[in-house]
């Protein structure tokens, strides 16, 4: 009998559950792309790698090694993949690292020093990038799992005790070898917790779009790695400013992702563009206003001459008024997607009136317009940007019959004022587009947009537009060491 409750708080938790409005995939074709601009980053945090001073006595012998330095990083087989348990591995096998450094030797009364280049061979690094979502619903690098080695220590020594130093060079790499090996994982660990952190904080999460509606890319729970992708669920869901809490019901179909051909597939659900223009009907911008000579010129004389007979009745002071257009949404326009294509039904009322100076308004005519817009949608770098035609459009008043068909010969005026002096501002906004979540410095290339019932997807590969230490750089956080550095790895050890 305990199956029962628990299959019901089951299928209430199912119900309860936020669908995501957006969903992203990172697929393995872009972790080659990835793999080489993080190995150009890895390899300059190596190089910042600072060995502590050896030094020590062996008999009659005194030596110090200091001033230790990377120089270079040389890598033979690297390989990037996801794991599962939300983890990106990478495996780097067989490189080396260049080294330089000062080299000291007291022997009784005899003194060697200068500097020196050797090399650390053998090195292999395998690190792993665990993904969450942190409380703000940032994605994070949360842990960072390391295992390093260098199996062994190159140095050409020179100089007056060169037969010593060979003697001795078994004891000093060795010495060299364990402090390299105490030094690779902390310094991953602080360029993926710290400075990789530093660039997923560019991704936007809760922003502004313009003066009037933001939106909000919060995760929704954590990523979710398999052996081929990277899935992530975003709210996805846009808001009036004005009203900071104010959340919309999603009703709409859940996205999905099937596709794996391109490096990164983005899909949206209906809810997504409702969201956005139930936002800007809450901040009261769907609606316009044409006064006087706004209002053009054979549209003017068109309306005065189908109201003519209630203009005449009326007095001198009001009969040669600017006349007033004012075209205000009554509900929030409603986006559908099916594979023929996107459409968006508009619902508004067009009122008519005199405006004369100093004097109230005088309403010549109310109808209601009806129009449904084709929704061609693209993505330009990382905005999602639309384009918007005028398909179908009808006027009718809510009065009666009889007064629909007077309308008729207002029908093509009207759908002329749209498209000429309406879509273009529309088109204006909604081709700034609105950005994507993706970290600053990379960008989409090769888009392609597919409908599909309820939702859309677009496929696109991968550009990087700026180099990941420029972009860490320049959001590098003000510390200079994170202060849970876990341990060394045990290859160290």
């Amino acid at each position: 009998m305990a199956l029962l409750p628990a299959l019901l708080l089951a299928l209430l938790a199912g119900a309860l559950a936020e669908l995501p409005g957006c969903k992203i995939r990172v697929t393995s074709a872009a972790l080659e792309l990835v793999k080489q601009e993080g190995l150009r980053f890895l390899e300059q945090e190596l190089e910042t790698i600072t060995i502590p001073d050896l030094y020590g006595r062996k008999g009659s012998f005194y030596y110090n090694i200091s001033d230790v330095k990377v120089t270079q990083l040389q890598l033979i087989s690297s390989e990037l993949h996801f794991q599962p348990d939300q983890e990106l591995l990478l495996h780097i096998s067989n490189a080396s690292l260049g080294l330089h450094f000062r080299r000291q030797l007291l022997y009784w009364f005899f003194y060697d020093g200068g500097y020196i280049n050797a090399s650390a061979e053998g090195v292999s690094i395998r690190t792993g990038l665990q993904l969450s979502q942190d409380p703000t619903g940032r994605i994070k690098v949360s842990n960072v799992s390391c295992d390093a080695s260098v199996s062994r220590m190159n140095m050409a020594f020179g100089g007056t005790f060169k037969g010593i130093y060979n003697f001795l060079s078994t004891f000093i790499t060795s010495g060299m070898r364990f402090l390299l090996n105490q030094q690779i994982c902390p310094v991953l660990h602080h360029a993926g917790t710290v400075l990789l952190n530093s660039l997923l904080d560019t991704v936007p999460v809760r922003s502004p779009v313009d003066e009037l509606v933001g939106i909000d890319y919060s995760l929704l729970k954590d990523p979710v790695v398999s052996n081929g992708n990277l899935d992530m669920e975003f709210r996805g869901t846009f808001f009036p400013l004005t009203e900071g809490n104010w959340s919309f019901l999603n009703r709409a179909v859940e996205p999905q992702l099937e596709e794996e051909e391109r490096m990164v597939y983005v899909a949206f659900s209906e809810f997504f563009f409702d969201s956005a223009m139930e936002s800007y009907f809450q901040a009261g911008a769907l609606q316009l206003t044409l006064v006087g000579d706004k209002v053009p010129s054979d549209l003017d004389m068109l309306l005065r001459a189908t109201y003519f007979g209630s203009i005449v009745l009326l007095s001198p002071t009001v009969i040669n008024s600017p006349l007033k257009l004012k075209l205000q949404a009554m509900s929030p326009p409603r986006c559908t997607i099916k594979p023929s294509g996107t459409t968006i039904s508009v619902t508004a009322s067009v009122t008519i009136t005199l405006a004369p100076p100093l004097l109230p308004e005088v309403e010549l005519s109310k109808m209601i317009m009806e129009a449904r817009l084709s929704a061609k949608m693209t993505l330009r770098g990382k905005a999602l940007r639309t384009k918007l035609d005028l398909r179908r459009f009808q006027i009718y008043s809510n009065q009666s019959a009889l007064e629909s068909l007077a309308l008729i010969p207002l029908q093509t005026p009207l759908k002329t004022l749209l498209q000429i002096g309406v879509m273009p501002m529309l088109n204006e906004r909604t081709w700034r587009g609105v950005q994507i979540p993706l970290p600053e410095g990379i960008n989409f290339v090769r888009e392609v947009v597919t409908n599909h019932a309820g939702f859309l997807t677009v496929g696109a590969d991968l550009h990087f537009a700026k180099g990941l230490r420029e972009v860490i750089d320049k959001n590098r956080p003000a510390v200079v060491m994170d202060s849970t550095v876990p341990p060394a790895s045990a290859a160290a050890a």
